[in-house]
């Protein structure tokens, strides 16, 4: 404003009024007063000194003059005629359209809620990371896909600023077990058995495990177990037979025992032996090399890493604190040398509620054992407890477990504290988004809710838990107890990560995805038509033009395609809006590709450019929503530096080709079929002829050029095979079209002797097999056919005298 703090008196003391606008003008000429601002009480009352508009050599005092009129409502009374100024009208503001909120679906409540993070627009985020003992698998890659998917849509689509935090366990029962197992039969194989000491061992650790066997009733772990079973004695034979006989037992066959029967002879080995394995370099060797495993895996997949990676080994002392934090609380007590959460203690508090997330497993003794690990379930260590439902927060270490101090003794972390304490320390009281897998819902999840809350004293620890759907292989889960996975390595093998990121994209994260060749062929032919299209856009842009031939008049068929564009637009941040649904956001994502490829057809149909900057703008679109949201790679890449060149050498090929064709020099044309079939696709490159039109040069992948060539071989080569088949068979029929030919009307029923009988003069039957005469019916039928025979040897005859 011009005269918020302006003091203007010194126009009061001017009596002229030529001399006082004189001095309002050099007065404004060193002031802001631009177009736009809002008069001041000040503004108003030095405009009323003013009997009229400022001449226009004073331009400053003009300017501000027209302002403040424009802006100054009329006098009460004042009539059209008497109007001496034009004054703007008011304004109002659009009334607007309501904007789409993300809702995400919250474990804690069972559906969908606006997303609202507890401090603007940063997410704290922490996420369940993988136990390290073995290969991980595609049931792993699940959950840590799907939410590189949530995570990078709501850092780079919704502009959260996300910090993700995620854990590595690294201390667990299973780890515990698996490296006892895996140290005690390297060193059994060490000792070199003899073929009969393998046999005898073989033979003693089955009794065990048969009887785990008959005591099994899950069918799922049922029937893996009876495959091990059905392999472990399909070995055994051979070596058992051997012996019987005093036959010396084959190496080889020694061998195969051996690896059918490692999990047998572990678990007998560990229950031999386990508590005599005291070092804990040993505990630590197993997760380490299979953590370096599971980063090269999430690199290879372009999972990106998180902010903060907490391994438990290395937050022992902050466990310890949190565990005693809980029992000076009130919620925890010793029992041992270990500590248990005092389920019903904290329950029974007004301000506290147990298993927020599955209320109704609330003592489920099999959920609850699978909780607390197989070291950790025996009758003394269950007997240690106030009540079933309680749980472990520190372990008293056993003979054979790795232990660390404790103001409770040696003992080990329980596995649900372990996330509790690592985000506290990361994260602070309360996180706005916590993830893991569905299976974890209870009793981890739950267990590290009631500790956190506990240990926190508040009832807000996640304010949205999201839970991965399950991965299954043939309607089964995939699970290494089920010894039925695929390791990510396996899948990359035959899949590439952006096949594998597709085909989930392609279902809701939440929901079980069914991992099988239908799923990803799904998932291959959607990379296929999204690639296509932007080969095709890559093309289109690469022809040559002006810079002011770039932006072409839009016609009806560009407006409605960019009607079209937009409505997609929104399609896909509703469907974003909605929980992530990346399905429906991909199927819309299809549908605007599928009007652009009519769009572009059409155009080439009638032999006109289309529109290079409205589908410059859909592709790049797509572009950004592909890679930046859903972290695939760049699509639409620049080519610069190397399609000069390649467009130079399609241009010589086609002049070389238009001379050979006038020329019919067809050795030049196999030579230039050669290049394009044969060199470019291994450097590449596809060129595609096209009727009427310049080459299209298109950079592909080396591999898919490859497969292609290689499909489109086998394509031409079963197309050879029909035709060589058809031209058999045509020929097979002239020959006995021919071979019917010189049958004589007279002699075609005279062999048939098992149908008839009597034939008249000119070789037609009179009467079937038995004596009968035929009937009206069937002698028609023969008449027929005599005749058809007859003009057929007339035409054999006629041939044979013309030399055919």
């Amino acid at each position: 404003m011009a005269f918020n703090t302006f003091d203007y008196g010194f126009l009061l003391r001017i009596s002229e009024d030529a001399l006082r606008v004189e001095a309002l003008n050099e007065y404004l000429s060193s002031r802001s007063y631009l177009a736009g601002y809002g008069p001041s009480q000040a503004d108003a009352e030095a405009f009323a000194l003013l009997c009229r508009p400022p001449p226009e050599r004073h331009v400053h005092a003009l300017r501000w003059y027209k302002h403040i009129a424009a802006l100054k409502p009329q006098t009460n009374g004042q009539t059209p005629e008497s109007k001496a100024k034009r004054v703007q009208p008011p304004w109002s503001p659009p009334e607007g359209t309501d904007v789409s909120k993300l809702h995400l679906y919250n474990s804690l409540t069972r559906t969908k809620e606006v997303f609202v993070p507890q401090k603007g627009n940063k997410v704290l985020w922490y996420c369940c990371g993988p136990t390290v003992y073995d290969a991980s698998h595609m049931g792993h890659a699940r959950s840590y896909i799907s939410f590189d998917i949530l995570r990078r849509i709501l850092k780079d689509y919704f502009k959260y600023d996300v910090f993700y935090c995620m854990n590595i366990t690294d201390i667990d029962d299973k780890i515990i077990k698996r490296a006892r197992q895996n140290y005690l039969l390297e060193q059994y194989g060490e000792k070199k058995p003899s073929p009969s000491q393998i046999l005898q061992d073989v033979l003693t650790a089955r009794t065990p495990f048969k009887a785990k066997l008959a005591e099994t009733t899950d069918p799922d772990k049922k029937q893996m177990l009876e495959r091990l079973d059905a392999a472990v004695d399909a070995a055994l034979g051979p070596l058992q037979m051997a012996e019987q006989s005093n036959a010396a037992g084959d190496t080889l066959q020694n061998q195969v025992l051996l690896e059918e029967a490692k999990d047998l002879l572990s678990d007998w080995l560990d229950s031999q032996f386990g508590s005599q394995v005291t070092e804990n370099s040993i505990f630590s060797l197993l997760p380490k090399y299979w953590e370096g495993e599971y980063h090269k895996d999430m690199e290879a997949l372009n999972v990106l890493p998180p902010e903060v990676l907490t391994r438990v080994s290395e937050y022992v002392p902050e466990i310890v604190a949190f565990v005693k934090g809980i029992v000076d609380n009130g919620y925890g007590y010793e029992s041992n040398g270990s500590v248990y959460f005092d389920t019903a203690n904290f329950d029974s508090c007004p301000a506290h509620s147990y298993a927020k997330l599955v209320p109704e497993a609330v003592g489920d003794q099999k959920a609850l054992q699978e909780g607390e690990g197989d070291l950790s379930i025996s009758a003394d260590r269950l007997s240690e407890k106030r009540s079933q439902n309680d749980f472990a927060l520190w372990k008293a270490s056993k003979p054979g477990e790795p232990s660390w101090d404790s103001p409770w003794g040696k003992g080990r972390p329980g596995w649900h504290i372990e996330c509790s304490a690592m985000a506290g320390s990361i994260l602070g009281e309360s996180m706005d988004i916590h993830g893991g897998g569905f299976d974890l819902r209870f009793p981890h999840h739950d267990n590290e809710l009631a500790q956190s809350e506990a240990y926190f004293e508040n009832d807000h620890w996640v304010r949205y838990f999201l839970h991965a759907g399950h991965l299954t292989i043939a309607g089964c889960k995939m699970s290494k107890s089920l010894k039925n996975f695929i390791t990510i390595k396996d899948a990359l093998a035959k899949h590439t990560a952006r096949q594998l990121r597709l085909a989930f994209l392609m279902h809701s994260w939440k929901d079980t995805l069914d991992y099988s060749n239908n799923t990803m062929e799904s998932a291959i032919q959607y990379e296929r038509f999204i690639n296509e299209f932007f080969l095709n856009v890559k093309d289109i842009l690469r022809s040559p033009t002006d810079i002011t031939g770039q932006f072409e008049k839009w016609e009806a068929e560009e407006i409605e395609l960019n009607k079209s564009f937009y409505e997609k637009k929104t399609s896909v941040h509703e469907a974003l809006c909605d929980n992530i649904d990346t399905r429906s956001a991909l199927e819309e994502m299809r549908a605007l590709v599928g009007q652009s490829n009519t769009y572009m057809a059409a155009r080439r149909s009638a032999k006109l450019p289309p529109n290079r900057m409205l589908l410059q703008s859909i592709a790049l679109y797509l572009t950004d929503m592909l890679k930046l949201d859903f972290g695939h790679n760049r699509y639409l890449e620049t080519t610069r530096e190397l399609m000069p060149y390649l467009s130079v050498l399609s241009d010589f090929r086609e002049d070389v080709r238009k001379i050979a064709r006038e020329k019919k020099v067809t050795e030049l044309l196999r030579l230039c079929d050669e290049l394009r079939d044969d060199t470019l696709p291994e450097l590449g490159v596809r060129l595609e002829d096209r009727d009427g039109l310049p080459t299209s040069v298109k950079l592909v992948d080396k591999e898919t050029l490859l497969k292609e060539r290689e499909e489109k071989k086998k394509m031409e080569d079963e197309k050879k095979k029909k035709k060589e088949e058809a031209a058999r068979k045509k020929q097979e029929q002239e020959m006995a079209k021919l071979a019917k030919m010189k049958v004589k009307p007279s002699e075609m029923f005279q062999s048939e002797t098992d149908k008839y009988s009597n034939f008249d003069e000119t070789g037609f039957p009179m009467h079937d097999a038995e004596g009968k005469e035929l009937s009206k019916g069937l002698a028609k039928k023969l008449r027929k056919l005599y005749e058809a025979q007859e003009k057929l040897y007339n035409e054999y005859l006629q041939s044979t005298q013309n030399g055919s």
